[in-house]
């Protein structure tokens, strides 16, 4: 038996989670749950699971879960809860399915702590990968990776030597735009954006399939958790989404991890590892499937990909910058106050302006993360402005052409 700690339990990860767990009582028991504000969410998963511990973000929403617990459960808040809770839980592993650069706190604790984490989040190696990966070399801790990309990448490299490899493909479904000519980019609405053909994610990593970042995201991240130079991994577009990434090592053998796109799949496998546990997934019908299909990426109509190529390139906190103003600029989209096609313009920007720091410290880290995330609103703000111009421009012009006629 297992004891797992699910941190950001009421996100799509984290329910997969659960749901893995719910069908395997008497392989693992959830000791400790964690999310932001989602009380309604939280409290039936409580009431199913029944965790000793409970971290809830808001103290307000804490104060109505820690009310209708009682002392039945110790529940924390506040920023310093999740540290305690990883203190004070019985933990053998810990699943990270917070989102966003606010994972990096919780996964430097866990990793101090020595606990192996089931890792579902990318922007936390993306932001801190020097750092993280120096910090793993002193611990017992290991990160297994979650994401349906990277777990492929481990589970093809198990026992390989990394000297031995040539390539690492990263696979990409295309995302929702794919098929969408850029010149129809700068009408996009938010609804339009999430409508991802094969995965069910959440908002902010829809986007980020969406502009492709996700995958420049994720070359960044395969760097830091395998240790490979950015000149040995490509990207390829794979709309079946079936190949989930392939390892090609010298001797011109390609290893590829293949299965149906549901994240309970290695979901799984992290949790269960190294042990395979039969699960409900109907698996792979060939017969049907009949073709494979591969494409390059388009890096002119996904910019973003670009923009994280350059990042990898670049290293230091240039990195820890393009992560902070992405996420700046995808929130300030969901809300519908930045166009689509005017996110990389934000990046890049933002990552013209940095003065990068080639070998940081956690303290270099956070400096980069909070001035990316000055400057990328800064940014946004200016974009607002200058709309206003035109728009006043455009209608003092047609004004005058009216008194004019008059």
């Amino acid at each position: 038996m297992k004891h797992i700690a699910i941190l950001g339990s009421t996100g799509s990860i984290g329910q997969n989670t659960l749901a893995v767990i719910r069908k395997l009582p008497d392989k693992f028991k959830v000791t400790a749950l964690s999310a932001n504000a989602s009380v309604e969410i939280l409290s039936r998963q409580i009431k199913e699971f029944k965790p000793r511990f409970v971290c809830v973000g808001e103290a307000g929403a804490a104060k109505k879960i820690k009310g209708a617990l009682g002392a039945k459960v110790k529940v924390f808040s506040g920023p310093g809860g999740i540290k305690s809770l990883i203190g004070a839980a019985n933990i053998d592993k810990l699943v990270l399915a917070i989102s966003g650069s606010a994972a990096l706190s919780p996964l430097l604790c866990a990793i101090d702590a020595g606990i192996d984490i089931a890792l579902a989040n990318k922007e936390a190696i993306v932001a801190a990968g020097p750092v993280i990966t120096r910090k793993l070399k002193t611990k017992k801790a290991r990160i297994i990776p979650i994401d349906s990309e990277q777990s492929a990448i481990w589970q093809c490299l198990n026992n390989e030597d990394r000297a031995k490899i040539k390539n690492i493909y990263l696979t990409a479904s295309g995302g929702p735009l794919r098929k969408t000519s850029r010149n129809d980019f700068q009408g996009l609405t938010v609804k339009r954006v999430l409508r991802h053909p094969r995965w069910r994610m959440g908002e902010k990593i829809t986007v980020d399939s969406a502009t492709l970042m996700n995958k420049g995201l994720e070359v960044l991240e395969t760097m830091f958790l395998f240790g490979i130079g950015r000149d040995k991994i490509k990207v390829i577009i794979h709309p079946e989404a079936i190949i989930h990434s392939m390892v090609e090592f010298i001797d011109g053998v390609v290893l590829a991890q293949l299965s149906i796109t549901d994240m309970r799949i290695p979901i799984q496998y992290a949790l269960s590892y190294p042990e395979r546990l039969a699960c409900g997934s109907t698996g792979v019908d060939f017969y049907k499937l009949r073709r494979f299909n591969f494409e390059r990426p388009d890096c002119k109509k996904f910019p973003c990909l670009q923009l994280a190529w350059r990042a990898a390139q670049e290293g230091g906190t240039l990195p820890c910058v393009l992560n902070a103003a992405n996420e700046v600029s995808v929130e300030e989209f969901l809300k519908g106050r930045l166009n689509f096609i005017s996110i990389p313009y934000v990046i890049e920007r933002v990552m013209d302006r940095h003065r990068n720091v080639r070998q940081p410290d956690l303290g270099d880290i956070e400096e980069a993360d909070t001035w990316a995330r000055f400057q990328a609103r800064w940014v946004i703000d200016k974009l607002k402005y200058q709309l206003v111009i035109v728009w006043l421009l455009y209608f003092g012009i047609w004004l005058f052409h009216l008194v004019i006629i008059i």
